[in-house]
């Protein structure tokens, strides 16, 4: 459009349609995690035109060539000698002439695309030919895997892999290693010198690109780029103050002389052998050995763990700047993944994967195949404009629930006095199954027979019988077993007792006194 000034009120007249587009999407609340999902990606596009008028629009304003000063020119003052209504006609003509060649237009078209995107779902059904159910596809189905379950857990077995594949590292399980990612750290015991090496930097550049590869698919509402930027700037001024933690060459020199003890350089520190020990026991022992004798015979005494070996640890400044290049590149994807790991969506994200596979590691074979073989609900796609009369509510309809009661079975909340009837406002907790929060007194109970409570009394080596019924804290459930077993010895103890012998003589005696006389030849 030749006008700058139509331009620009076209432009925000696309931007106000864009931004009721977004107040439609946000407001609807699905219930399904897949829902969840292609509702926060349709709102990010939306977010992404709006940012492009935008830009677009703080262009036109600007004006570096000067449209806006000329136009307004034509339009309030023609040149001298020319009709006042000439500038008019002319426009008049090129719109005539638009529409002479594009008659097809529809002028509506636009809210008609606002309107559909909305309510499409990009759901595609096609019908092939000698079948009965036509196929639906998902497109969303290419963009997660199977264990991510449409961004609501995270696939994490290819970094935990190369993760037991590094010199040094813990032997960890894959919900240890969950563990350990949900307190911020991507290793434990780790020293600077195995950290450089290639195959820590592959760790930990697969581990960063899958967080940014989640977000981007999984959370695309959050504005990860500008976090990412911000954490950069933050490592850079950190590493020319050499205040990156863990890796400096002090920490390094500290964890070498830690030897056996723990990679934080943590333990008893002997000053003639110049090493430290985990455990005072073991402490205790090299105190007799002859190294050690020797050492406090020659005197060589040395009280601070960084000047061991009688030299002073480095500091960063003194490391050569090829070394610290080199560290420069993981020591960065370490600090931008820990930053990452540290966000809000990422730890609950953890937390739901981590009860996740514990669930599934309590099913039996049996339960296994049966949760495979059930059919997978597939949403059907979103009617067009037109047969909006005849579609029924779905799920991401907009729902009125203010007090957020539990949905029925037909996609609605349940009424106030069932809520109440049932005490679902009752939370509680169970120690035993993770501290999982149960609602109302029902699914309490009923949770005491669920596998995820039977696999957390297998881990404490406790049988899931009625006894345990009712008990939620790993402390009462072992003081429990305890008395069992105490009250198992009384009653063999007991029915010992209570057994009655007769010797040849006719004299009744109980079974403990009976076999002690005989072992002493008396009968």
């Amino acid at each position: 459009m030749d006008s700058i000034y139509e331009t620009q009120r076209q432009t925000h007249e696309e931007i106000d349609r864009y931004e009721q587009a977004l107040a439609d999407v946000l407001m609807q609340a699905p219930t399904a995690q897949r829902n969840i999902t292609r509702r926060d990606r349709k709102a990010a596009d939306i977010l992404g035109r709006i940012g492009e008028l935008r830009e677009n629009l703080v262009l036109t304003y600007e004006d570096a060539p000067g449209l806006r000063p000329r136009e307004l020119a034509l339009l309030s003052a023609p040149p001298a000698g020319q009709d006042d209504l000439a500038e008019f006609y002319v426009r008049f003509e090129k719109i005539k002439d638009f529409h002479k060649k594009n008659q097809g237009i529809n002028a509506r078209q636009f809210l008609s695309e606002i309107d559909e995107l909305v309510r499409n779902d990009g759901i595609q059904t096609i019908q092939v030919e000698d079948e009965e159910e036509p196929i639906v596809i998902d497109p969303l189905d290419s963009v997660f895997s199977g264990e991510e379950a449409y961004g609501k857990h995270l696939d994490l077995y290819l970094s935990h892999g190369q993760y037991l594949n590094l010199k040094g590292a813990t032997r960890l399980s894959y919900i240890g290693y969950l563990d350990m990612l949900r307190h911020g750290r991507v290793e434990r015991t780790l020293d600077v010198r195995e950290k450089s090496l290639p195959a820590y930097l592959e760790y930990v550049q697969t581990l960063y690109n899958y967080l940014v590869s989640f977000f981007e698919r999984a959370l695309p509402l959050v504005d990860i780029r500008a976090k990412i930027k911000e954490e950069e700037d933050n490592f850079a001024s950190a590493w020319e103050a050499g205040q990156v933690d863990g890796w400096s060459a002090e920490s390094s020199k500290k964890a070498s002389a830690a030897g056996g003890a723990g990679g934080d350089g943590t333990g008893i520190w002997c000053p003639y052998c110049q090493k430290l020990y985990s455990k005072q026991t073991v402490y205790d022992a090299h105190l007799n050995s002859d190294k050690h004798k020797k050492r406090v015979a020659a005197g060589n005494k040395v009280e601070d763990p960084s000047q061991a070996n009688g030299s002073p640890a480095p500091n960063n400044n003194s490391t050569p700047s090829h070394s610290r290049d080199k560290l420069r590149l993981p020591a960065r994807l370490t600090h931008l993944t820990v930053a990452l790991l540290k966000l809000p969506p990422v730890p609950e994200r953890l937390t739901e994967s981590r009860s996740e596979v514990e669930r599934r590691m309590a099913l039996t074979a049996r339960e296994r195949e049966a949760e495979l073989e059930q059919p997978e609900e597939v949403p059907q796609p979103v009617e067009r404009i037109g047969q909006a009369e005849e579609e029924e509510d779905d799920d991401d309809g907009k729902i009125y629930n203010p007090l957020k009661l539990p949905l029925g079975w037909d996609g609605k909340p349940i009424p106030f006095w069932l809520y109440k009837l049932h005490g679902l406002g009752v939370e509680f907790k169970c120690e035993i199954c993770s501290d999982a929060m149960y609602q109302g007194r029902k699914a309490f109970d009923r949770h005491f027979q669920e596998s995820r409570h039977a696999f957390g009394m297998r881990a404490l080596g406790l049988p899931n019988t009625r006894h345990f019924h009712g008990i939620t804290q790993i402390s009462e459930a072992l003081q429990l077993a305890e008395k069992l077993k105490r009250e198992g010895r009384q009653e063999i103890e007991q029915g010992y007792k209570a057994e009655e012998l007769e010797d040849e003589e006719g004299n009744v005696y109980d079974r403990k006194t009976y076999d002690d006389l005989k072992r002493q030849g008396l009968l």
